[in-house]
C-alpha cells in the first residue's frame, strides 16, 4: 500500500483519487483433501498402465520349445528294464542248474573262485597232497569196509576222527536220523561223514586228525566218503586200522 501511494505522489496524482484493491488470499487446502487427491492420482496412473499394457504389468507368456527336439519314449525304457530283469533271471537259473548237474562247469568254477578268493588266498592242494589218518581209534575193534564206488563204512560205538585237518563247511541232520558233516580240506578235496549220533564241532570250526569229530552209538553204520570236486574217490586202501592213498 505504501508503494502505491509513493507512486501516486510521484505522478502527482491526488491521493484521494487512488483506490487500493486488496487481493483476497486463497485459503490453504485441507491436508485431508490433498491426501485424497494423491490417492486418486495414483489409482488413475495404475489404471492407465494396465490399459496401455505397461511392461511392469505384462503377463507371463509360454516358452516356445524347439519342435525338432523330441522327448524319449517311455515305453522303450520299460522294455529295456524288463529285458535286463529277464537276463538276470536267466543267469541265476543257469547258475542254479549248472550247480546241480554240471558242478565242474566253467561258470561254477568262476563263481567258486569269486567266493573262495583270488590266487593268493586259494588252496590249490589236491587230495594226494594229504596224508590220511585212521577215522576210528586204534583201541576200537571194528571191521571197516569199502564199497566198489569208494564209500568207507563201519558200525561201532566209538569216536570218529577226521582223516586229515580241515574246516567244517556244513552240519545237517539230527540225533535221531543221524548227522551229516562236510569237512573241507582244500578248494577241491572234501570228506563227508554220515550216520553220526553226536557232532562236537560246528560250521566254521577247525577239525584235527587227533581230536574227535563226532560220536557213533554203534546202532547204525557210519559212512565216510572222499571227494575231489564232485568226483567220489576210490583210490585208497584200508589196512590194519590205517588209510592210505593207493
Amino acid at each position: 500500500m505504501n508503494e502505491e501511494l509513493d507512486y501516486a505522489e510521484m505522478l502527482e496524482i491526488p491521493v484521494e483519487t487512488v483506490t487500493v484493491k486488496r487481493k483476497e488470499r486463497k485459503k490453504r487446502a485441507n491436508e485431508t483433501e490433498l491426501s485424497d487427491r494423491l490417492v486418486e492420482q495414483v489409482n488413475d496412473r495404475m489404471e492407465e498402465a494396465e490399459a496401455t499394457d505397461d511392461p511392469a504389468y505384462a503377463e507371463s507368456t509360454m516358452i516356445e520349445r524347439d519342435p525338432t527336439v523330441t522327448k524319449p519314449k517311455k515305453h522303450w525304457t520299460k522294455f529295456v528294464l524288463w529285458g535286463e530283469f529277464a537276463a538276470v533271471c536267466a543267469l541265476c537259473l543257469t547258475i542254479f542248474l549248472t550247480n546241480i548237474f554240471l558242478t565242474n562247469s566253467a561258470i561254477n568254477t568262476f563263481v567258486r573262485g569269486l567266493f573262495q578268493g583270488n590266487a593268493s588266498t586259494a588252496d590249490n592242494r589236491v587230495y594226494s597232497d594229504f596224508k590220511l589218518s585212521p577215522v576210528v581209534s586204534d583201541s576200537v575193534e571194528t571191521e571197516i569196509a569199502v564199497s566198489e564206488t569208494g564209500v568207507l563204512s563201519f558200525t561201532a560205538k566209538c569216536s570218529v576222527y577226521a582223516p586229515c585237518e580241515g574246516t567244517v563247511s556244513a552240519v545237517n541232520g539230527n540225533a535221531e536220523s543221524g548227522y551229516t558233516v562236510e569237512l573241507r580240506h582244500s578248494d577241491t578235496f572234501t570228506t563227508i561223514f554220515s550216520g553220526l549220533n553226536t557232532v562236537y564241532l560246528a560250521e566254521g570250526d577247525k577239525a584235527y586228525n587227533n581230536l574227535p569229530l563226532g560220536f557213533s552209538q554203534g546202532e547204525s553204520p557210519v559212512r565216510v566218503m572222499f571227494y575231489s570236486g564232485s568226483e567220489l574217490l576210490n583210490c585208497f586202501s584200508v589196512g590194519d586200522n590205517t588209510l592210505a592213498w593207493s
